[in-house]
């Protein structure tokens, strides 16, 4: 098993950043992916970001590209989001991609909030 735990969430001005991290434990070794996903009031949680555990692959949804970077260290999966707008208000859930089985292990989330 891996435990996640997320921490960096908070209230932020629209044009503010934030830096989410994800600190994994426990059988790290069977990491193959890690992503961050979040779930605004009302809608169903969608892809954000991911970052294979060897760092050179990293994905990203159309609408962060180019505000959003996610990285890895360690066992820690950052992701700093600059330019942060309205709609990115959301509760981001960091996951792991456990043998390549898809996202099987999740966070238990950290707010995110912008206001305008």
């Amino acid at each position: 098993q891996v435990q996640l735990v997320e921490s960096g969430g908070g209230l932020v001005q629209v044009g503010g950043s934030l830096r989410l991290s994800c600190a994994a434990s426990g059988r790290t070794f069977s990491i193959t992916r890690m992503g961050w996903f979040r779930q605004a009031p009302g809608k169903e949680r969608s892809f954000v970001s991911s970052i294979s555990w060897g760092g050179s692959s990293t994905r990203y949804t159309d609408s962060v590209k180019g505000r959003f970077t996610i990285s890895r260290d360690s066992t820690t999966v950052t992701l700093q989001m600059n330019s942060l707008k309205p709609e990115d208000t959301a509760v981001y859930y960091c996951a792991a991609d456990l043998n390549g089985l898809g996202y099987n292990s999740w966070g238990q989330g950290t707010q995110v909030t912008v206001s305008s």
